[in-house]
């Protein structure tokens, strides 16, 4: 796997041990092993914020060095959910907080996938994050918390003025079309309170929220999205 001793001792949270390593001289605080993965991205990945300071502490460790996915130690710490570490690391004036992986994900992209709302709060406040920027697949932060479900996660992005709430994928498929389909109830409510949400539009193939739901057995979405009827008229 090509991990040194430090990587093994970051990764496990080890300070002493790291602490002991990082006082040799003849010892590389930055290098990756075979996947590109440095004793920082191990240690961020796995919640140690002692070691991921002590690491920051040395002026040869390059924060915002991404593994052969293109994932940061900042990527996986949001993804994950690890609040301290997501702080440290955006604490620095070296670390781009917006820069997405291989397949075109940010931090914020994936944390709102994963449904992690503090570290969702935490990137909105950077003002260099894009909190509408698509993946190479189209889909955005709001678009993943839909997809999954996450009402918190979508609250916070809808709260955003620079966010486009019906922003389609490559497919043409909105959040709204992904919530319905996937039988979001508490999602489907929210976007549809968001002016320039089309509860009816199409994907590439035709299919509309409510033909989603109605394909996957979604009473409840289906009734928030079908059309009021008028009441009949009275003949008293």
């Amino acid at each position: 796997m090509g991990n040194t001793p430090l990587a093994w001792a970051a990764g496990n949270g080890y300070e002493g041990v790291v602490r002991i390593l990082l006082g040799r001289d003849d010892i590389d605080p930055n290098k990756p092993d075979n996947a590109g993965r440095t004793p920082l991205w191990w240690a961020a990945s796995n919640g140690y914020q002692g070691v991921v300071e002590m690491l920051l502490g040395r002026d040869d460790v390059d924060p915002n060095m991404a593994d052969r996915y293109g994932e940061t130690p900042l990527w996986w710490a949001a993804c994950i959910g690890y609040g301290g570490v997501v702080k440290t690391l955006l604490g620095r004036d070296d670390v781009d907080p917006d820069k997405p992986d291989r397949s075109g994900r940010t931090p914020l992209s994936g944390a709102a996938k994963e449904g992690q709302e503090g570290i969702v709060k935490l990137l909105l406040e950077q003002d260099d994050v894009d909190p509408d920027k698509p993946d190479e697949c189209g889909g955005t932060p709001l678009w993943w918390a839909a997809y999954n479900g996450h009402e918190g996660v979508v609250t916070l992005l809808l709260g955003r003025d620079n966010i486009n709430p019906d922003r389609p994928n490559k497919y043409r498929q909105t959040p709204l079309w992904w919530a319905a389909s996937n039988g979001h109830e508490g999602v489907v409510k929210l976007l549809l309170g968001r002016d320039g949400v089309n509860p009816d539009i199409r994907d590439e193939e035709g299919r509309t929220p409510f033909s989603c739901a109605a394909e996957n057995g979604h009473a409840g979405v289906m009734a928030l999205l079908q059309p009021p009827t008028s009441a009949p008229h009275s003949t008293a």
